[in-house]
């Protein structure tokens, strides 16, 4: 089938002349409408197929009568419609679905309609759905950017960086893992949700990660799928605001994206924070950061992701890399190495110390992480004790880091970044050479 979303139109008049955006309500209503379906019909591949037959009626029938109402509602009415009439035809397919149902329901009784018998926004039980630990690390998010992004399998390709053909693959994999393994679409217990949490929040944080710093390819961000990753975790604050650690990861994301348009110079070359234009950063993101963060921290033990984001606002408050509070940037990587032990964690705080204490003292710590494997391969490791070593003029030993740094580098705006910085420690060529 044709997928609907690739053949979207931007804008169309609405009810009454106003003009509404059918990409925003697609976009809006895709992740919504498929977790009704699922809950209704409690089948993931049926659920996306009505979806898609939705919103191709809607391409129809929105442009000469004008967006409804309340458009969510008709496309619901039409898939459901949809989704009924499947199974009228195939009576076999029916019939596993209502005892695969009847399991569900069994295992989570269908909750009650709020008031104005409107049910209650089901996404929540796609989120946990997609990040189930029982699904492969490498199919979470994949998952969860088809079903909860209403993203393409060619565009959840893109943003992977691997063939449409694997991509397919995964997601199949993924819903027939589900199916067999009769994972069940629900919102987990309150006594399964500090386990499952977090890996939901890993997933969102693997795709802003994804879209911040890629990890090939001409461009050093993915604007779209750090944006795509921030409207996730919206949707995930909206639907939990009581966990802290929610509002931590949305403040994280929020605070370092605030940083996007200084990140990179007019032909896409990578400028670094002590070079940025701090005046280019979006302030209104940062102060929604910055409140997040104090509903991160407060009323309780700091989670991983609200320290990071407090670690984040104090960049984003300081005025220039001098006067930023570098004690205790190092003082909250020693909590968050607490929290989650990590060597990039080290590394990270090792930066800290030199930028506190001077670059022998940063260079010293990174040396003691050089027998960690899981730093072998990491270019931001590499890169930064080259840098450390060139601020103290050792650079026969800086020019070897940079190369090392350039052959591991994924993006070319941090290749061309690292040439510019071997140039500067290689001495010239002889003459004549």
């Amino acid at each position: 089938m044709a997928d609907a979303r690739a053949e979207r139109p931007t804008d169309r008049p609405g009810p009454g002349g106003v003009a509404v955006s059918v990409e925003a309500i697609f976009r809006e209503e895709h992740g919504r409408l498929l977790a009704s379906l699922v809950r209704r019909f409690g089948d993931l591949d049926l659920a996306e197929e009505v979806a898609s037959e939705a919103i191709e009626a809607a391409l129809v029938h929105w442009p000469a009568g004008g967006v409804p109402p309340k458009p969510g509602a008709w496309l619901m009415t039409t898939a459901r419609r949809r989704a009924v009439d499947r199974l009228r035809r195939d009576k076999v397919y029916a019939a596993r679905l209502a005892v695969m149902q009847a399991e569900a329901e069994r295992a989570a009784p269908v909750p009650a309609p709020g008031a104005g018998g409107e049910m209650p926004d089901e996404r929540l039980q796609l989120f946990f759905t997609c990040a189930h630990p029982a699904l492969h690390a490498d199919d979470r998010g994949a998952l969860m950017l088809r079903c909860l992004a209403g993203l393409t399998t060619p565009e959840v390709a893109r943003a992977f960086l691997v063939p449409a053909a694997t991509m397919g693959k995964r997601v199949v994999r993924a819903k027939k893992k589900i199916r067999e393994a009769r994972i069940p679409f629900r919102v987990p217990g309150a006594d399964e949700l500090p386990e499952r949490l977090p890996g939901v929040l890993q997933v969102i944080y693997s795709i802003f990660t994804e879209g911040y710093a890629a990890s090939s390819g001409p461009r050093l961000q993915r604007l779209d799928l750090a944006e795509e990753a921030i409207r996730l975790a919206r949707i995930l604050r909206r639907l939990l605001p009581a966990e802290r650690e929610t509002a931590g990861l949305l403040a994280l994301m929020l605070l370092v994206h605030a940083r996007r348009d200084a990140r990179t110079g007019p032909e896409g070359d990578l400028v670094l924070l002590d070079e940025q234009d701090r005046a280019r950063w979006d302030r209104t993101m940062i102060e929604e950061g910055r409140g997040l963060v104090v509903a991160a921290l407060a009323g309780g033990p700091p989670g991983p992701y609200g320290v990071q984001a407090a670690i984040a606002a104090l960049h984003d408050e300081a005025a220039d890399v001098a006067t930023t509070d570098w004690p205790q940037i190092v003082a909250l990587y020693d909590v968050l190495l607490a929290l989650t032990p990590s060597p990039v964690v080290e590394a990270n705080r090792a930066v800290a110390v030199a930028l506190r204490d001077g670059p022998e003292a940063g260079l010293a710590l990174l040396d003691a992480l050089a027998g960690e494997p899981r730093l072998a391969a990491y270019a931001p490791y590499v890169s930064a004790r080259a840098d450390l070593l060139q601020r103290l003029g050792r650079f026969p030993e800086a020019a070897a880091a940079y190369r090392e740094a350039l052959a591991l580098a994924g993006t070319e705006p941090e290749r061309a970044h690292l040439r510019r910085r071997l140039a500067a420690v290689e001495p010239p060529p002889p003459d004549g050479s």
